[in-house]
């Protein structure tokens, strides 16, 4: 499951409701993951449960026979409730046991880890891959803690036992950083969300020396 993990976790879309909002969550979505998305984070801090498992479904029909994952951020019950791919956590969310345990042993369960303390403590027979940063500071993330930088991310990616995952302000033109951390892939909100062309933004983060689009 490893080697599965990694390669959905080259390019992570995490959604955000403002940003997708001109194009539509859906739409945005799809044309992102024919641009290359490999994952997709559904992240909507103000939307309730209901709200998520709705959208959640709205993405699985979206996305049927991609092959791309699907999973739930924060929310563990919506991603039970909509049967995705999993789901992932803060430290200060719902434990990862009890994720688990919510989830069940064939989910995604991944974790965001900011220090040496907390990569240190996952569990791998519990967490599957953990998510790294914040790299950079940013706008759709306002309570995050201080940016790590990539010798930051080196050293986290240095640590962890499982698959990892680097988020925070994350453009095309890092994605040749983010590999020289030793990062299994990139997790990108702005870049991609707030772009007028979901499709060439996530394309711009396959290329050997990536260009931002226009």
């Amino acid at each position: 499951m490893k080697s599965t993990i990694q390669n959905q976790l080259r390019l992570c879309l995490v959604t955000d409701p403002q940003l997708c909002a001109a194009l539509g969550l859906v739409t945005t979505v799809r044309r992102a993951v024919a641009g290359g998305v490999t994952m997709v984070q559904l992240r909507d801090k103000t939307a309730t449960t209901a709200q998520r498992i709705e959208m959640a479904l709205a993405l699985k029909q979206a996305l049927a026979g991609s092959g791309v994952a699907i999973i739930i951020n924060d929310d563990v019950m919506a991603a039970v409730a909509a049967d995705v791919d999993g789901a992932h956590v803060g430290q200060g969310d719902v434990p990862p046991d009890q994720a688990r345990s919510m989830l069940g042993a064939g989910k995604i369960l991944g974790l965001s880890c900011e220090t040496p303390q907390t990569v240190q403590a996952a569990d791998p027979k519990v967490v599957d891959y953990l998510g790294l940063g914040p790299v950079f500071g940013t706008a759709t993330k306002t309570d995050h803690a201080r940016p790590i930088g990539f010798d930051g991310l080196a050293r986290l990616v240095a640590l962890s036992p499982l698959p990892t995952i680097a988020i925070g302000g994350l453009k095309p033109a890092h994605v040749q950083d983010v590999r020289a951390s030793g990062a299994d892939g990139i997790a990108v909100v702005s870049a991609i969300c707030g772009h007028a062309d979901p499709c060439a933004a996530a394309r711009a983060f396959q290329q050997d020396k990536p260009e931002h689009p226009a």
